[in-house]
């Protein structure tokens, strides 16, 4: 057997050199462990922020009192004011109570209960109304006293057609009858005249 240099000239039993040129070129686990924890190391690296984190941050880094008003968002993504129209709800504060302020309304004033006759001023003072329709006589003997009657005549029911001289008169047989209390002044009417209920509301006579 003939020996052989092992170290540039070392000989070997088997008569190979140990040389670079006859090394195995496979890698060794060694080295292959070797660059599997490298390249973990520097995705690590690679994934740590480079940004400055407070003393008393939290594990994700944000301080104790909330990010600074001028971070931006984590996620990089701006956030703009809704367009109009959008269905956003609007910052205006909203009237209390849910509804929206109206203008106040004057209260109408009640319509008197009763049929309105006219006005107080038809009526002259010692004279007296008279309203076919509702068939009653209105008189004022004095001034601001105001007194009703019926307008059918207690004879023969003829209806009374004028207010003259302090005396309601009636043209069918000629009975006359007192503006103060409808009583007879002259026949042949055998009963006075019924008196009726009135008011006024806001210079106007109302029967009730």
């Amino acid at each position: 057997m003939t020996l052989q240099s092992g170290r540039d000239g070392e000989s070997t039993p088997d008569g190979e050199s140990r040389s670079g040129a006859g090394r195995d070129p496979r890698p060794t686990r060694r080295g292959v462990l070797l660059g599997v924890g490298l390249a973990g190391l520097g995705g690590v690296l690679a994934g740590c922020s480079t940004a400055a984190v407070p003393y008393d941050a939290s594990e994700a880094g944000v301080p104790p009192n909330g990010p600074a008003p001028g971070a931006m968002p984590s996620s990089g993504a701006m956030t703009s004011p809704a367009a109009p129209g959008s269905g956003a709800m609007s910052s205006s504060p909203a009237p209390r109570g849910g509804q929206a302020s109206r203008p106040a309304r004057k209260k109408a004033k009640p319509k008197p209960k009763g049929t309105v006759l006219g006005a107080t001023s038809d009526i002259p003072v010692g004279g007296g109304a008279i309203y076919s329709t509702a068939k009653v006589v209105v008189t004022q003997p004095a001034s601001g006293q105001y007194k009703a009657f019926s307008a059918v005549c207690t004879h023969v029911g003829c209806l009374v057609n004028k207010v003259t001289s302090g005396t309601i008169d009636c043209p069918c047989h000629g009975s006359e009858f007192k503006i103060t209390n409808g009583a007879v002044v002259t026949g042949p009417a055998p009963s006075p005249l019924p008196a009726r209920q009135i008011k006024i509301v806001d210079d106007q006579v109302v029967l009730l």
